[in-house]
């Protein structure tokens, strides 16, 4: 049985441009739940997100059969993707910060691998998927240091919740397999309307009625930044690559979200790196070369060429 295959190039330059756009998700989730609860901001996410998308099909001229099966796989595509792991993320950032969140959630690749080896055919665990995910991993910490790593025996509900919800992004990444071969504008619409159904029930049910028309500027800038790129366009982004790449090269998105992270703030903000970052990030490449294959492939054959 054969495990997922190498990323293309094209895949790859995708991946890092999902990277770069969820990599800036944890800064504008902070300001957001400065003023909006954790299921209010996910409620706006996904409902904006969804009226974006809405209207790319609407100009795409893309249609998505509406079988009843269709129907309930993008409800529960909605709750793994969205509804679960957005409240439990966004609830965990009113404890914890951004950093440690970010290192809990470069979780994620692990599960999938379990997950894919357990449910799956094709996408099987290898010894370099295993090890990969390990360095990558490793990488994530060291780059981000071992000050957002302090809190890490303290705060523990907040840090499980977040590993939950890595748990239910990987089960939505093998499950979403099941949407290959509809339009990903399509996909991505239907998962969203599906959330926000059940985000707003679950906000009446929960929540004091947020004063919208009084949040500042900055809030409904960040709230939009969230839904419009973090969101719509991310998940077209996603639908693309899950169908082309497969679930385990997928999610390995968030091994990269640090590196993006730190390279938007050299680029943009003048922010040096430190020797510490700059490991981390090589760890990290390191990684996600030993769970692509190609490049141990590569060095087996030179060896093989001059040894023969």
């Amino acid at each position: 049985m054969s495990s997922a295959p190498p990323l293309s190039a094209r895949d790859g330059a995708l991946l890092l441009l999902l990277a770069a756009i969820w990599g800036a998700t944890f800064f504008f989730a902070e300001i957001a739940l400065r003023e909006l609860t954790p299921l209010w901001l996910a409620l706006l996410r996904v409902a904006i997100a969804a009226l974006f998308l809405g209207a790319v099909l609407l100009v795409s001229g893309a249609r998505l059969p509406l079988r009843p099966d269709i129907v309930l796989g993008l409800l529960v595509m909605g709750l793994l993707n969205n509804v679960v792991p957005f409240s439990l993320i966004f609830w965990s950032q009113t404890t914890i910060d951004s950093s440690l969140a970010a290192i809990l959630n470069a979780t994620t690749p692990f599960w999938v691998v379990l997950m894919a080896h357990l449910v799956t055919r094709d996408e099987r665990a290898t010894v370099g998927r295993v090890t990969g995910c390990a360095i990558g991993f490793a990488g994530v910490a060291v780059m981000l240091g071992p000050a957002a790593l302090l809190g890490l025996g303290s705060a523990v509900l907040p840090q499980l919740a977040v590993l939950l919800a890595t748990l239910s992004y990987a089960a939505a990444g093998l499950f979403g397999r099941r949407f290959r071969g509809l339009p990903p504008v399509g996909v991505a619409a239907g998962q969203l309307v599906a959330s926000a159904l059940i985000l707003v029930l679950l906000v009446l049910a929960t929540q004091p009625i947020a004063p919208l028309v009084t949040l500042s500027g900055a809030t409904w800038a960040a709230v939009l930044a969230l839904a419009v790129v973090g969101t719509g366009c991310a998940y077209v982004l996603y639908f693309r690559l899950l169908a082309s790449a497969g679930a385990t090269n997928l999610l390995l998105v968030t091994l990269l979200i640090p590196i993006t992270a730190v390279a938007l703030g050299a680029a943009l903000l003048g922010e040096r790196l430190t020797s510490g970052q700059m490991l981390g990030m090589m760890l990290i490449l390191v990684g996600l070369a030993v769970i692509d294959g190609r490049l141990l492939a590569l060095c087996r054959r030179q060896k093989f060429v001059e040894t023969s």
